[in-house]
């Protein structure tokens, strides 16, 4: 009866105590996320959470954190908690620590106390051994709990304390006047604080051991992940509230509303009016826009990707398919790799270099779509190749067993089964170039507010002539805007700071929005395609 009573007390303690370490470890979690927050100004340090200054908010919760910890890892080593803890947390854990507080010991001595070089030295070389001694010699529930625990103890009670304040300026003394303020250095204390602790609070709940350190590196992971995840998230929805206010002026619905165009003859009206999408820049303008930007990014892109493409998969086909694989499929693997490598400034300066001397001497849409063509070609090869070697030679043999041909086998069997892989290297491809401002600026860039602001007319501008080449196209000749350079011009030189502008800064972030929407539009295409060609696959 009585070992029925210790095992039922034993339970209700372990379920306990795990529920504190996962507090502890959603804590952690809450504070990160808080971090990420200030540091993007969605949360600002000055401002009260329910009353509460953020500064000492983060301070008090940093310092529960490191008190619970350090608590759980004393009951574990006392045994009032059932754990399962190693005989030392480990030489990276011991070295690791022992770094952090060699750091924290030299700016406390250095910037608080202000003692001189030998003096700060001498302080960190104590506090890093400290932490290493911490960490090392106590038993693994201690040596990860103490270290850690102490650490969020001592960065609470400086935010607490005011020590770092939200007027707190650190000058770094440098010749460039470089200094880091408030605003950063206290959600990155709190950021990285609540990793180190998080990781050991989930070593905690996974009871040490083996257990623990994978539940601790899981959580770490997980959160890098998720801190991954929220910074994209953060971008973008950033550049969608800054951008939305100049996205959206002068929006108007209703019959006759919008500008008036003719198709097959016949003149009709927009129901909408929306100036940002619909007009240019031009000085009589009531509310300038970017549609000869967003016209000249798009042609762009599908001028790029018709060069690149059918190239770079016509050269994955033969290297894969038909060349020996040898010092020549080496040499051109290590090539097409370099040429991804390469920065886009080097193709800009190539495209002025050599194709626009070639195209009338004058920069022009076609030197601009070629630039990038070869821009996106290495991708596309690269992709497309290793798409095709992940197709597996059972299906080549197969067709070849049935007396089909290679040039059959490869169009009926392995492109289709490539395709997916193939569609994934233009999406990723397609969102560089699309991006791109240097290769434009150079070969490509012309007046963000042309003449009468028209959009080029690609479609209806070939003409056929009686001499070779026998078509033409003179708007392909034509230099025109796209919107990173319309973006660039607007942040270095100022244009579009005319007085029909009431704020140039919304037109900027709503170019920058305008952009970012066009290329996920992209994105879009590309995914939806790639997600039709692996459906019909495997229906086929």
């Amino acid at each position: 009866m009585a070992s029925v009573n210790e095992s039922q007390l034993v339970s209700e303690d372990t379920s306990g105590t795990e529920a504190v370490a996962a507090g502890a470890v959603g804590l952690a979690a809450l504070l990160f996320a808080l971090s990420l927050g200030a540091l993007f100004e969605l949360v600002t340090i000055t401002d009260p959470i329910a009353g509460v200054p953020v500064v000492a908010l983060l301070g008090v919760l940093l310092m529960v954190l490191g008190l619970g910890v350090i608590g759980f890892g004393v009951g574990s080593r006392l045994g009032y908690v059932q754990t399962n803890p190693l005989p030392s947390a480990g030489l990276v854990a011991a070295v690791a620590f022992s770094g952090l507080w060699f750091v924290v010991g030299g700016l406390v001595a250095s910037q608080t106390l202000g003692l001189g070089t030998a003096g700060w030295v001498v302080t960190a070389v104590l506090t890093g051994g400290l932490g290493f001694a911490a960490t090392a010699l106590p038993r693994e529930d201690v040596g990860s709990t103490l270290p850690a625990g102490a650490l969020a103890l001592f960065a609470g009670l400086v935010l607490v304390t005011g020590l770092i304040g939200p007027s707190w300026v650190w000058d770094l003394g440098w010749e460039q006047q470089a200094s880091f303020n408030a605003e950063f250095t206290i959600p990155t204390i709190t950021a990285f604080c609540s990793l180190v602790v998080g990781w050991s609070a989930a070593k905690a709940y996974g009871g040490f051991g083996a257990r623990g350190r994978h539940v601790g590196a899981y959580v770490l992971v997980y959160l890098n992940a998720l801190s991954i995840i929220a910074v994209l998230f953060l971008l973008v929805a950033f550049t969608v509230f800054k951008g939305l206010p100049g996205l959206f002026r002068g929006l108007a619905f209703g019959l006759g509303s919008g500008p008036q165009t003719t198709l097959f003859g016949v003149t009709f009206s927009w129901p909408v009016n929306w100036p940002f999408v619909m007009n240019g820049v031009a000085l009589l303008n009531d509310v300038n826009g970017v549609l000869p930007a967003i016209v000249g990014t798009i042609w762009l892109v599908i001028g790029a990707v018709l060069f690149a493409v059918p190239l770079g998969v016509g050269a994955a086909i033969f290297i894969t398919e038909y060349a020996d694989r040898g010092r020549f499929t080496q040499v051109v693997e290590i090539a097409t790799n370099g040429l991804w490598s390469t920065p886009s400034i080097v193709f800009g300066l190539f495209g002025l270099a050599f194709l626009v001397p070639r195209l009338a001497n004058q920069k022009s849409l076609l030197a601009g779509m070629l630039t990038l063509g070869f821009m996106l070609l290495p991708l596309v090869v690269i992709t497309s190749r290793e798409a095709m070697l992940a197709v597996p030679d059972e299906y080549r043999d197969a067709s070849a067993a049935l007396g089909v041909t290679k040039w059959q086998t490869i169009r009926s069997i392995v492109l289709p089964a490539a395709l997916p892989g193939v569609v994934t290297g233009i999406i990723l491809g397609v969102g560089r170039i699309a991006g791109e401002t240097a290769p434009i600026l150079l070969t490509m860039s012309g007046s963000v507010a042309p003449p009468g602001s028209q959009t080029v007319d690609v479609i209806g501008g070939f003409r056929f002539t009686g001499s070779p080449p026998f078509v033409a196209n003179p708007e392909l000749m034509q230099a025109t805007s796209a919107l990173p350079y319309q973006l660039y011009s607007l942040i270095t030189a100022g244009v579009g700071q005319s007085s029909n502008i009431a704020n140039i800064d919304q037109f900027r972030w709503a170019t920058a929005l305008i952009l970012l929407v066009v290329v996920l539009s992209f994105y879009a295409v590309g995914i939806a395609a790639r997600y039709y060609f692996r459906r019909k696959l495997q229906h086929d």
